[in-house]
């Protein structure tokens, strides 16, 4: 099966459990692993024929800069979900990483990634 990725988006979001992270905010990393057949826009060169890189990036930004969750992986899965509901995929797998969850030790970051399956019916 064919991919698109996107590699390390970067937003601003709200999301956390505590109060403080409702009001200050911080900085979220969304990566995606796309799956669909590209087979057609390989050979006509025809945007119609794919998915509008744009039409992705700004889905992933209104659930991340959008309504906030208090669970990542909450956000994690309204993310894989609609993207599934939107476009051809046949799979997608989304990982968000929070740089800085209110955690006491030395980490680099906190991840939550999921994949989910087109289910035909």
């Amino acid at each position: 099966m064919d991919k698109i990725y996107f590699n390390h988006m970067s937003f601003y979001g709200y999301h956390g459990v505590f109060e403080a992270e409702a009001q200050l905010g911080q900085r979220f990393y969304v990566d995606l692993e796309l799956s669909l057949d590209l087979s057609k826009a390989g050979e006509t060169d025809d945007l119609n024929d794919t998915v509008n890189y744009a039409d992705i990036f700004d889905l992933v930004k209104k659930y991340v800069e959008g309504e906030r969750y208090k669970l990542v992986e909450t956000l994690t899965a309204r993310i894989a979900d609609q993207l599934l509901a939107t476009f051809p995929f046949t799979e997608v797998k989304v990982k968000v990483t929070k740089p800085n969850p209110p955690i006491n030790g030395h980490y680099e970051s906190v991840a939550i990634e999921m994949v989910r399956k087109r289910v035909n019916t």
